[in-house]
């Protein structure tokens, strides 16, 4: 254990001192192309890869009983996302790409589920007014909290808190819905709603049980009229400096770049979205459970002082209700508190920079007794802020008789 851990520290500082060696390009605009003058037409493109290294200190065997390495690669994600406006009044966008790609999910010529690029998002919308939005598609306007609408170019911690995407995969498709959203501010209050179609196929396809708990697949068990239909909103109000909303995904942290501190709320809820069999295994009875999920969120992010330190924190408290003793992978009918904390050591923002942060959640289920636990100790290396950023991290996990340890080295380039 000790020579592969050893292994990933020297791989984070081979890969920083590379690419310090190399140089950061000004990323000032990203790509964009201007169809007029002005650049009031464009088309901007974005594409991001991060490339990670994990370790698992713990081990674990394969099918036929051999035991899998400890070290394995895994291509988290690789997107390219494309915005274009011809006229100030409607935009359209288009965000494609893959995640997660490992061994596991190789396939020889390329043309496995693992291996496909897939539409992460597809929507139109139309201004109305200076500060209101309307619009339509497989959008990311989601409800519940700023973490369920969290940017994955700018996440503080190695990645997202798995749980506060509290429905992907569920009624949504990658944490994306198909339906209509209304966006837009009133002076300091900023909001987002939504009326979307829930996902036919769902990750739990389960079968529910005579007297058993629920199972989350109402909308294929029941029918369209009954549980077709979520809706989901979220709310924050910005005391300092106004966040942008002109995309929906939710900044993880500036860097000290602005003085923001949020106060949000948010809610998602699904009709029928669960079902329970109140019959008996020779005649089975099937009837809706109501999903209903919500929460409170805090956001700070400041510089400290004139010499590049900065802090970045936000706390979330989230109620789940997922139906009747509902627990199935990451998600269970129960509450969750969580939070992370980073602080920019001071230096030259021109330069290299250096965020160790710390996070922390506990996850409690109508269904169990035991709780669990997250706790993730890490630091990114910023090269060029978040265009080009090496992450470090130890995770633990712990859930019952379940105790994982991971230590992740990642590689993230977006331009």
């Amino acid at each position: 254990m000790k020579n592969q851990t050893f292994v990933l520290i020297g791989l984070f500082i081979m890969f920083f001192q590379f690419m310090i060696a190399q140089g950061s390009p000004d990323y000032s605009g990203g790509l964009k192309f201007k169809f007029n003058e002005d650049g009031s037409k464009y088309l901007r493109l974005i594409s991001w890869a991060q490339v990670q290294a994990n370790y698992n200190t713990d081990e674990t065997f394969d099918g036929n009983g051999n035991e899998n390495s400890k070290l394995n690669f895994n291509l988290r994600r690789a997107r390219v996302l494309m915005f274009a406006q011809i006229n100030k009044d409607f935009l359209i966008l288009t965000h494609f790409g893959l995640n997660s790609l490992t061994s596991s999910t190789l396939s020889p010529t390329g043309k496995g589920d693992g291996s496909q690029l897939f539409f992460h998002d597809v929507w139109a919308q139309y201004n109305v007014g200076e500060n209101h939005t309307v619009g339509g598609g497989l959008h990311y306007f989601n409800g519940i909290s700023r973490l369920n609408n969290q940017s994955t170019l700018n996440i503080m911690t190695l990645d997202n808190n798995r749980q506060s995407w509290a429905t992907i995969g569920l009624s949504d498709q990658f944490a994306r819905h198909l339906g209509v959203f209304m966006k837009g501010k009133f002076n300091k209050l900023q909001y987002r709603v939504a009326v979307n179609d829930a996902s036919v196929s769902s990750l739990d396809d389960r079968t529910a049980v005579a007297g058993g708990d629920a199972v989350y697949n109402g909308r294929s068990n029941l029918g369209s009229k009954a549980a077709g239909k979520t809706y989901a909103g979220y709310f924050d109000y910005h005391f300092l400096d106004q966040e942008s909303n002109f995309l929906p995904y939710k900044v993880g942290t500036y860097l000290g770049e602005k003085k923001v501190f949020n106060i949000g709320a948010g809610f998602f809820l699904h009709p029928e979205g669960s079902v329970i069999d109140t019959g008996t295994a020779i005649a089975p009875n099937l009837e809706g459970e109501d999903v209903s999920i919500f929460a409170v969120d805090a956001f700070y992010d400041t510089p400290i002082g004139e010499n590049g330190s900065a802090i970045t924190a936000y706390a979330v408290y989230q109620n789940s209700d997922y139906g009747k003793n509902y627990i199935y992978s990451a998600y269970g009918t129960g509450s969750m508190l969580y939070g992370h904390v980073g602080y920019v050591l001071n230096g030259d923002k021109l330069k290299t920079r250096f965020q160790p942060y710390l996070s922390y959640g506990t996850h409690s289920y109508d269904a169990v007794d035991d709780n669990r636990s997250t706790l993730g100790v890490g630091i990114n290396a910023y090269m060029s802020g978040h265009n080009s950023k090496l992450t470090l991290e130890y995770m633990n996990q712990s859930f019952g008789s379940v105790d994982t340890s991971t230590i992740s080295l990642q590689a993230m380039i977006y331009l």
